[in-house]
């Protein structure tokens, strides 16, 4: 899937990655961007087409892939983070809300544009990822399980819809210098970066990539005796 002439949709386009996305899609050559956030106001970035779109409102995820018709790349990329472990007094209603955003409204996107994409050659989805996808620590259980959940919905997507030549991209990756992590005292990625990366493996033809080091190293390790994510404490 190439950039070039390509119309893209971005999901939660405002802020951090999701505006790199659309940045970057702009800069090299897509068509038309069309930027999607709960409140189409706050999307300022020149060149875009800003659209109102909650993932977690079927209505709108409806009406957006009846608004967009032209779509060729979908970057799911809207997701929400909580700090917390599975133990915690809040966590089953935490983790109701991450999975409504970050699975449930990645699969009513999904949905929602694949016949778009099929009427429009083939086309791509980019699915945000994470390296949580792989590993739970204490700080970031909850979120673990909706982005665990997320990969499997992105392998299951790639499956079903391989037969009308949608291309689907996995990306996984570690912290990224956003609002999503701010006040984590980790090593953070620039989120422009981690853009740029993704969409090199989009036109590469790839079904999944790890985006940083520290991401390869864990995805290598998965299959070590014991399992890199069956102690991690971090």
């Amino acid at each position: 899937m190439q950039l070039q002439n390509a119309t893209v949709l971005v999901t939660g386009a405002n802020r951090g990655l999701g505006l790199a996305f659309a940045r970057h899609a702009l800069a090299h050559g897509a068509r038309k961007v069309y930027a999607a956030a709960r409140d189409p106001s706050t999307v300022t970035l020149a060149g875009v087409v800003p659209i109102a779109l909650d993932v977690t409102d079927a209505g709108q995820v409806a009406a957006a892939a009846r608004d967009c018709g032209d779509v060729t790349l979908v970057v799911n990329n809207a997701g929400i983070a909580s700090v917390g472990g599975l133990l915690a007094e809040d966590s089953v209603a935490a983790t109701a809300r991450m999975m409504d955003t970050n699975v449930y409204g990645l699969l009513r996107v999904s949905q929602a544009f694949a016949p778009v994409l099929a009427a429009n050659g083939g086309g791509a989805l980019l699915n945000v990822l994470s390296i949580a996808s792989w590993l739970s620590a204490p700080v970031l259980a909850a979120y673990a399980v909706s982005k665990a959940a997320a990969w499997s919905a992105t392998n299951g997507l790639r499956n079903e819809l391989r037969a009308q030549g949608t291309q689907v991209l996995g990306m996984h990756v570690g912290f990224i210098d956003t609002d999503l992590t701010r006040g984590m005292d980790v090593p953070k990625l620039a989120p422009e970066l981690v853009a740029a990366r993704a969409f090199e493996a989009l036109e590469q033809g790839a079904s999944e990539v790890a985006i940083d080091e520290l991401t390869r190293q864990i995805k290598a390790g998965l299959s070590n005796e014991p399992g890199i994510y069956i102690d991690f404490q971090r």
